[in-house]
């Protein structure tokens, strides 16, 4: 008997780091999940909705409508892969584009027949929105996210720099008020992955050259814009021999799976500077604190991003 697919929402904010690229096309090579809407969040997000669009015709999925979700116009974006949709737009793409992402996250969810899965890896204004819009859809849905930070943190996403302690991370600290009601929301669950776990996901030696050598569509529109990415860096990219950070990719596999992984169930709380802690008194989340087997992982990534 074929195991039932999940069906899941992705929230992301593609186009500033690159690997919610890398996320994207790992999500669309994952058969345990069924991908029904991508939205895009914070700044130009009808920008992040080419690049969405465009990786979703590449892919031959534009059965997946694409949402354009709520823009922060104060925010200071970068559009580094701005050259790998310099003349793709909204009515380019052959399939469905909803102008409000959050009615669309709403509807999606109220209108399932079964739970949905809802994949942040983003900041989460159109999360907080869709809530403060339509309250219900907590109690409808799974909340996976790519947000935190416990034991240890990262400065950059161009190599690998953990360091201990905690620090406010960039999804969070980008529109605390936004996280704080999200976290508190009455979600079926919540599972994240803060930077303890994500943060030291980046692909080299032999995984990265299968990668380089792949003549997979979907996989090479994923190098075509990271070495787009890795041109806007003046130094500390090298898309030759290895991946940036890949945070988000494990977000995708938690969303079906917790395997590698050593998980802890804590209270959470969002504090008003952005940081994440543990707090008795905060909504239980699950959190990916350590990897059990970072290499097993690692493989199985490559193997999805190359569709084996």
């Amino acid at each position: 008997m074929t195991k039932p697919t999940i069906p899941v929402i992705l929230d992301t904010d593609i186009g500033d780091d690159c690997d919610d690229t890398w996320a994207l096309a790992m999500l669309l090579r994952s058969p345990e999940l069924d991908l029904k809407l991508v939205t895009t969040a914070t700044g130009d997000t009808t920008h992040r909705a080419h690049i969405v669009a465009k990786l979703l015709e590449v892919a031959g999925r534009t059965d997946v409508p694409v949402g354009v979700g709520v823009p922060n116009t104060g925010r200071n974006m970068r559009q580094r892969q701005a050259a790998w949709v310099e003349s793709y737009t909204m009515e380019s793409y052959p399939g469905h584009t909803h102008r409000d992402g959050v009615a669309a996250i709403i509807d999606t969810i109220m209108d399932s027949p079964e739970p949905v899965t809802l994949i942040a890896i983003g900041p989460l204004g159109n999360i907080a929105e869709a809530l403060r819009r339509e309250p219900r859809i907590a109690s409808r849905a799974h909340f996976v996210g790519m947000h935190g930070s416990f034991h240890w943190h990262i400065r950059t996403n161009l190599s690998l720099s953990m360091r201990p302690g905690p620090n406010p991370e960039w999804n969070v600290v980008c529109d605390i008020p936004a996280a704080q009601a999200v976290f508190n929301a009455p979600w079926i669950d919540r599972t994240i992955t803060p930077i303890d776990t994500c943060g030291c996901v980046v692909l080299a030696g032999e995984r990265y050259q299968r990668l380089l050598a792949s003549a997979d569509p979907l996989t090479r529109a994923v190098i075509e814009n990271y070495r787009i990415w890795a041109g806007t860096h003046e130094a500390g990219c090298e898309p030759d021999t290895r991946s940036s950070v890949l945070f988000d990719c494990v977000a995708v596999h938690l969303a079906h799976t917790t395997r590698w992984l050593r998980m802890q169930q804590m209270g959470v709380c969002v504090d008003d500077d952005g940081s994440t802690r543990a707090d008795a008194a905060g909504p239980p989340v699950n959190v990916a604190l350590a990897w059990e087997d970072y290499e097993a992982f690692a493989d199985d990534l490559v193997s999805r991003l190359l569709n084996q």
